[in-house]
């Protein structure tokens, strides 16, 4: 109930409503925030306690770590044109942010397209440059122009130049969008009494190759956890000195999903700065002496 109740707090903006407000309108964002805490929890909390607290149907709903798995390359969907497309296509050089949603979502869909347009308008890491998006419905019904309509969205929302040709929006049949979900450990459930999709939140990292590094829950992804996976699953071919500096302080947990201080890593760098330091000084101090030597033999 405490992680619920910090998960309530964090997701509708404040601990405590102003009481000048609409409760009318309060009523009506109750759904919305229930179904969105209630995905969020699902991805996060142990599996037993999401078989002990949970609704039947967020039994089923889950995201399960598969780290390192490799996804298929030749999975084929539909790009915005509706053109037959293989993830493979989309592998190379760059590493890729993906998020798997559905474009009819009423509300935690969205709220992850707009959390992950944020963090990629926060990072200094371009896309195109230095990372490309890949955004694929795990609903068979959706259409490539509804694929279309939402790239031109974020796309355009995200305002630097190549979006459109590098945030990739998909759509495909079951069989593909199956075996792209259970790669991924993307475990949801149809809801047919709301006629909705029950899932989690999250988006994913992957290497160049198609590699899974990375998992960030919620609907908020910190920028620097972002960035720094980013330039890790590129094996340092992006990002900055700093970021590579970072990398060495800071490791990531699984289980948060997200990068921790490492202290080990820290009390070494901190060991070998030590030692450059003594080193320096003990070479200053030794040629100062011996120019001092010096110049007392040419005095005499």
């Amino acid at each position: 109930m405490k992680i619920t109740r910090q998960l309530m707090n964090g997701l509708c903006g404040s601990r405590l409503q102003p009481r000048h407000q609409n409760p009318r309108k309060n009523r009506a964002l109750a759904p919305v925030a229930a179904i969105l805490v209630l995905s969020v929890v699902s991805a996060v909390l142990p599996a037993r306690a999401q078989q002990a607290n949970a609704p039947s149907i967020l039994r089923e709903v889950n995201i399960a770590q598969n780290l390192n798995a490799q996804i298929s390359p030749d999975l084929t969907f539909r790009d915005e044109s509706g053109k037959s497309v293989r993830l493979g296509d989309y592998f190379g050089q760059k590493p890729i942010l993906l998020s798997l949603v559905y474009f009819d979502c009423p509300a935690l869909c969205t709220e992850v397209l707009n959390g992950e347009l944020r963090t990629m308008r926060s990072i200094a890491l371009d896309l195109g440059k230095d990372f490309d998006a890949v955004t694929v419905s795990f609903e068979p019904k959706d259409t490539p122009a509804l694929a279309k309509a939402k790239r031109d969205v974020y796309a355009g929302q995200y305002g630097r130049p190549g979006a459109r040709e590098h945030w990739h929006f998909l759509t495909g049949e079951q069989q593909s969008i199956d075996a792209l979900t259970q790669a991924v450990g993307f475990h949801y459930a149809y809801d047919s009494a709301g006629r909705q999709y029950a899932h989690a939140a999250a988006i994913m990292v992957l290497t160049p190759d198609g590699r899974i590094a990375r998992y960030f829950y919620g609907v908020q992804f910190p920028a620097r956890d972002v960035r720094l996976g980013l330039v890790e699953a590129s094996q340092g071919r992006i990002g900055t000195p700093t970021d590579h500096a970072l990398l060495y302080c800071y490791q990531y947990d699984p289980m948060t999903g997200k990068y921790g201080f490492a202290v080990m890593n820290a009390v070494r760098a901190a060991g070998g700065l030590t030692v450059l330091v003594l080193a320096i000084f003990m070479y200053v101090m030794f040629r100062r002496d011996r120019k001092l030597a010096g110049v007392s033999r040419t005095g005499l």
